[in-house]
């Protein structure tokens, strides 16, 4: 007898979405709006399929909301399937998704929201007193990399074993020791027993 139909919400939340504004008849099972609480918020990552495989349950994540916020979490899912997305470029890539958790309380998110935009770090290797290189100093020396040391003024070829790098920096396993200098990005003029003179770096 009443002009509306009262649907009572299968969860308790806020209204995040309307998705149909206007009266009118709906099919069985078509969304009208969507329902989520604020206070339990996760992260979803879609990660490259490569990048996916160093990711274990539980690694540490940096999550940066900009605006200087900068949150903790942990990776509680790691997705067995993967899908095809296209990036900016107009290149197919396999991508995986990796659910975050925030380890830090919900008073600490300030502003942040259901479908903001966030950027994630993941720790997926951990070192203590390591040798470290810049990716900038290493070359390739037939199936090897090597570097460049400087000796008394002059630069001495050194293969080095690697380990775990990033987009940055390189774990060196063998042939250099921590507090040597080596020659950034090396031109073709630089060679073994080449005289070289220190500056700083910009």
């Amino acid at each position: 007898g009443g002009c509306c139909l009262e649907i009572r919400a299968p969860v308790s939340g806020r209204v995040l979405r309307v998705l149909r504004q206007s009266e009118g008849d709906v099919s069985a099972g078509a969304a009208l709006f969507e329902l989520g609480d604020p206070n339990d918020l996760e992260v979803l990552v879609e990660l490259l399929s490569e990048d996916a495989l160093k990711v274990v349950e539980g690694a540490p994540v940096a999550i940066d909301a900009g605006a200087g916020l900068v949150l903790s979490g942990r990776v509680r899912r790691v997705e067995p399937h993967g899908h095809t997305k296209v990036s900016a470029l107009g290149i197919e890539e396999q991508r995986v998704n990796t659910l975050i958790d925030f380890t830090r309380p919900r008073a600490d998110f300030g502003r942040l929201g259901h479908g903001y935009r966030v950027q994630t770090r993941t720790e997926v290797w951990r070192g203590d007193d390591v040798a470290r290189v810049p990716i900038g100093a290493l070359f390739r020396l037939r199936d090897n990399w090597a570097v460049f040391v400087a000796d008394a003024g002059r630069a001495r070829l050194r293969p080095v074993a690697l380990g775990p790098r990033n987009a940055a920096q390189a774990v060196v396993e063998n042939g250099l020791a921590p507090g040597e200098l080596v020659v950034l990005h090396p031109s073709d003029a630089v060679g073994d027993g080449a005289r070289i003179t220190a500056r700083p770096v910009p």
